[in-house]
């Protein structure tokens, strides 16, 4: 009698653990699920913010090449002494811009392709995945933001500067003219750094205020996983951290 109690104290022990389980795993597939749908929120953030920043990228470095080009040309080619130094210092204004795009913090990012070669196939896979694009917005944020500091603005303004008081000074212009050069180089910098990309910034903060509690999301994902087996006479309990 006393060991068919044991077997049933036994059995209902093994039963409770048994159905507990089952309800610890279905969380946790839950939990998987959910990084992994994080994952492909930054993953479509990173591509379209690869494409926008490429095209911006590509556009400006085009432009600023083509307008050093086209106004080195014409002041080669041209006899009229005015017409030569404002082309040269033109060339010389947008070859600086041209150069100014591979210092610039805003360069198509190689990396984002690289996320796509990242394994989720377990637990901890996709983990290590989440943290690697967290890192990549992360990234890709502060140089949206940076772009448009207050730095950058400065840069772009002391070489506009130069450019006015050269014309004015340099050149012996009225002080006119070299307002107007620094008002249009100002105009086309200004309207260069306004168009910057800004879309990983914004899901970035977007995605922080979603799942973020002060803390990063994938150390909070670290959490106590057990699991229960079954064996004739034996239960064996499973921790993993």
């Amino acid at each position: 009698m006393k060991n068919d109690g044991n077997a049933k104290y036994m059995f209902l022990l093994s039963f409770i653990l048994y159905i507990f389980s089952l309800t610890v795993s279905a969380q946790t597939e839950i939990s998987d699920s959910l990084i992994k749908v994080r994952i492909r929120q930054i993953q479509t953030t990173l591509k379209a913010d690869k494409s926008a920043t490429t095209l911006w990228w590509y556009g400006w470095f085009a432009g600023y090449s083509t307008a050093t080009l086209v106004q080195g040309t014409v002041g080669a080619l041209s006899d009229s002494k005015r017409t030569r130094q404002d082309m040269f210092l033109g060339a010389i204004t947008t070859s600086l811009g041209a150069i100014g795009q591979f210092l610039t913090p805003v360069v198509p990012d190689k990396a984002i392709d690289s996320l796509s070669g990242f394994r989720e196939n377990s637990f901890g896979d996709s983990i290590f995945k989440l943290k690697y694009a967290e890192e990549l917005l992360k990234i890709a944020s502060e140089r949206e933001k940076e772009a448009r500091s207050w730095i950058t603005h400065a840069e772009t303004g002391i070489v506009n500067v130069s450019s006015g008081l050269i014309t004015w000074l340099g050149f012996k212009r009225s002080i006119w003219a070299g307002v107007a050069n620094f008002a249009i180089n100002s105009a086309v910098t200004e309207i260069q750094i306004w168009s910057t990309p800004t879309k990983a910034m914004r899901d970035y903060k977007n995605y922080c205020k979603e799942y973020y509690s002060g803390k990063k999301l994938y150390s909070q994902l670290y959490s106590l996983r057990w699991y229960v087996n079954f064996y004739p006479g034996i239960i064996q309990i499973r921790f993993e951290f």
